[in-house]
């Protein structure tokens, strides 16, 4: 009686977990077409796209020395912390906060979109909102065994000795 039982509550385990990623499935499923759906205004945009748009607001330049006493803007970067070099990319924003190029970049695709210092917007929030939509699924790989991982963990049991 008691293999019985322990079956049956293996059973249901594995059930409530087939059940549950195929919920996963359909919900995975319909976000997919409601994100491809025609009637959808919101395209995504890559990160290429996303990095030529920074670049059309905010175009890189060289630093000189000279340039820095023609106009005031800091001796060091930001973001990294260290000084600007002689004729090293920078990106001068209308802010008027200058950084390293790759600094900047890195910290407005990670971040909100916003100058590191004053926190002025680099891009429309519609833009960001965008990208962060493609970077989101790109994240996803769609892993089965990630999901089976994770409900196994939350259940305190392994089932990859049933499957």
């Amino acid at each position: 009686m008691s293999s019985l039982s322990l079956f049956f509550y293996h059973l249901k385990t594995i059930t409530l977990v087939l059940f549950t990623l195929m919920l996963l499935e359909i919900i995975v499923l319909i976000r997919s077409v409601m994100g491809l759906s025609p009637k959808s205004d919101k395209s995504l945009i890559t990160t290429n796209q996303y990095l030529k748009l920074i670049e059309e607001k905010n175009p890189t330049t060289r630093y000189s020395r000279r340039l820095r006493t023609d106009q005031p803007q800091p001796a060091e970067c930001a973001v990294c912390l260290s000084e600007f070099k002689e004729e090293e990319e920078i990106r001068r924003l209308q802010c008027v906060h200058t950084f390293h190029k790759d600094c900047l970049d890195r910290w407005l695709q990670q971040c909100s979109a916003t100058c590191p210092l004053c926190r002025t917007k680099v891009l429309p929030d519609e833009v960001v909102a965008s990208y962060h939509r493609m970077q989101d699924q790109v994240e996803y790989d769609g892993s089965d065994e990630e999901v089976i991982l994770l409900l196994s963990a939350l259940h305190g049991t392994s089932f990859s000795r049933f499957f």
